[in-house]
């Protein structure tokens, strides 16, 4: 009988799930109307000593859906010109397909089951996510249908801040605003800052969960007892 694998330490460290950071500029805030513009993703790694680090990076400008809905005042706020040619932009389902085609690969090279959307904010960035998905009725799916991880709300517990400005400046995380509101940049600072909130969880002794006393023992029923 052939032996079981052993999972990858970032299976282990989040149950099976693959987080990856992903962060969109849009024309507005209603993902079934409004126009996705700009998508970027970055992919995360971790190392032999479990400690996690971002590691592949790509981004694309969006054509507006047709009958999509541009607000004025997103555009104002994002500087973002949709029918500039310069931008280089790509149809939505091409855009959508380079994207989940490398989170497929990531999950499956790092022996997860399926990914799960990392953002600032990332209920916003995840409902255009999977509108798009929709829209343009591409199959395989590899996020989770509703879950995320949020690091504003990770930001709030661990650096007291929630705007990712000010969160990647808590953490010592160089951010320029003048570059921000840029999805490849916002993404990169936004995988910055989750890995930093995990690995300093990590660094605390919050993972692998330890005993009472700091040593490794009985993760689960040692951290529940803590609240008994």
């Amino acid at each position: 009988m052939a032996e079981k694998k052993e999972k990858s330490l970032m299976a282990q460290r989040f149950r099976g799930f693959l987080p990856v950071v992903v962060d969109v500029e849009t024309g507005g805030f209603n993902a079934q109307t409004d126009a996705l513009l700009e998508i970027a993703v970055v992919t995360l790694r971790m190392d032999e000593s479990g400690w996690l680090y971002p590691h592949e990076a790509i981004d694309a400008n969006v054509i507006p859906f047709e009958g999509a809905n541009l607000e004025k005042e997103a555009l104002e706020f994002t500087g973002i010109d949709p029918f500039d040619p310069a931008r280089g932009a790509v149809s939505e389902e091409d855009a959508m397909n380079k994207m989940l085609q490398l989170v497929r690969k990531e999950v499956k090279s790092t022996g997860c089951n399926r990914a799960v959307l990392v953002g600032h904010n990332a209920h916003f960035d995840h409902g255009f996510v999977k509108a798009a998905i929709a829209r343009t009725e591409i199959k395989r799916d590899p996020f989770h249908p509703f879950s995320s991880f949020d690091t504003a709300s990770l930001s709030a517990l661990g650096l007291g801040q929630t705007v990712l400005a000010k969160s990647c400046l808590t953490a010592d995380i160089d951010f320029d605003n003048k570059e921000a509101h840029s999805a490849a940049y916002d993404t990169w600072k936004t995988a910055e800052l989750f890995c930093f909130i995990v690995n300093r969880w990590k660094e605390l002794g919050g993972w692998p969960l330890k005993d009472l006393k700091g040593e490794p023992g009985d993760s689960e029923d040692s951290f529940a007892d803590m609240f008994k």
